[in-house]
């Protein structure tokens, strides 16, 4: 066969930013290296594809099984279209390795390199392995974990683990040689709220009422920047107003990194990419994890922060204005809580994760690599189980 000379490495990711903020930062340290990268993602992912500069990218077809039967069947048709366009992908450019950031856009090209047998890794964002990822687990030469003790595992291949952290990017990185500047019981007090990449209006909700609720020689310290969803800005803000809290809203927090080094507390979901960039920030947090999970990915990472003293937990049945109100008078009437936990989170922090996992990369990714076979016997044969059982 021919032999392809420093041939890319093909990242897959998808859907919202929690796969695409480390497969972007991955991208970021290979090119830094001298690696070829290319990436293949969905249409939702492709919102996101301008921070990745000129890396090719090929959008392909993908889809979500929830929901009934027949969306289960649909969403099967489309990730196996996918499959096969990601097939063409790789047969015109053969990789040095496929690797994917879970999620079901990730799954046609993951399917693809396994059905013309390219070298494959993934990265897992959560503390507990995701489904896509538990589909493919055993079929990958080596998996990437974000944590100690990765849950959703079987034990044969944990011996393909190795913990790199999750990347995140270059500005949130630079947060991690900050010192955290603690409030005192006069100074003004930086709150940072928000829901992630998509929002939660949960927040919108419980947050405004529990400041309202606040005496007003506490709230008045408050500087508050809130993302919230088009829908629920005007209601927010009028609920701000109203309480004479100064409010400055959002739907998407564009200068992360500038918010997290001054912020003195965040009021957030527990996604992968949040929890990430809170620890290599050293903020503390109160979590509110997404409760609908069916393996509870979130409910795990913030466990994990706030088994270590780095964040407090409120679960969304929990989670009330007047609770809200208590805990958030608590700790700015008790600030050296916050000094504490945000040490604590720090110590958790890994700005180096872009590294060690292009480290893991880089051991798996020859830079030369011969054209890949037809994808038909064997490799198609490993395949097919994939999408019966996202139909299923």
């Amino acid at each position: 066969m021919n032999e392809n000379i420093d041939a890319p490495i093909i990242l897959t990711a998808g859907g919202t930013g929690g796969h695409m903020f480390p497969a972007e930062a991955l991208a970021q340290e290979l090119q830094a290296r001298g690696r070829r990268v290319a990436l293949i993602t969905d249409m939702r992912g492709a919102a996101y594809t301008a921070a990745f500069g000129d890396v090719e990218t090929h959008v392909i077809a993908a889809g979500n099984p929830a929901g009934n039967i027949w969306a289960k069947i649909r969403a099967a048709a489309a990730l196996a279209r996918g499959a096969v366009q990601a097939w063409r992908v790789l047969r015109r450019q053969p990789a040095a390795l496929v690797i994917g950031f879970g999620g079901y856009p990730a799954l046609p090209a993951m399917a693809a390199a396994i059905w013309l047998g390219v070298p494959a890794a993934l990265h897992e964002q959560n503390a507990v392995l995701g489904r896509v990822n538990r589909l493919i687990a055993q079929r990958v030469a080596g998996i990437a974990a974000s944590v100690e003790g990765l849950g959703g595992l079987r034990a044969i291949d944990r011996v393909k683990v190795t913990l790199t952290g999750n990347p995140v990017r270059a500005g949130i990185a630079d947060c991690y040689q900050r010192l955290y500047d603690a409030p005192t019981l006069d100074s003004l007090f930086n709150l940072v709220i928000f829901g992630g990449s998509q929002g939660a209006s949960i927040l919108s909700e419980v947050v405004p009422a529990a400041i309202a609720m606040l005496p007003p020689g506490v709230s008045a310290r408050l500087r508050i920047v809130q993302q919230c969803r088009s829908a629920d800005l005007e209601r927010v803000r009028t609920v701000y107003a109203r309480a004479g809290v100064q409010a400055e809203l959002v739907e998407f927090i564009s200068d992360m990194p500038e918010r997290l080094a001054h912020a003195h507390l965040v009021i957030a979901r527990s996604g992968a990419t949040t929890v990430s960039e809170l620890t290599v920030a050293g903020i503390p947090s109160i979590l509110v994890p997404y409760p609908h999970h069916a393996d509870q990915q979130q409910l795990a990472n913030a466990e994990a922060l706030a088994s270590m003293g780095a964040a407090w937990i409120m679960p969304d049945a929990q989670f009330t204005s007047s609770a809200l109100a208590k805990r958030l008078q608590n700790l700015l009437r008790n600030p050296q809580q916050l000094a504490v936990a945000a040490a604590a989170s720090h110590d958790l922090g890994r700005p180096d994760a872009a590294r060690a996992l292009a480290d893991m990369v880089e051991r798996l990714a020859p830079r030369k690599t011969a054209a890949p076979g037809t994808g038909g016997g064997g490799g198609f044969g490993k395949v097919i189980p994939l999408f019966r059982r996202v139909a299923g």
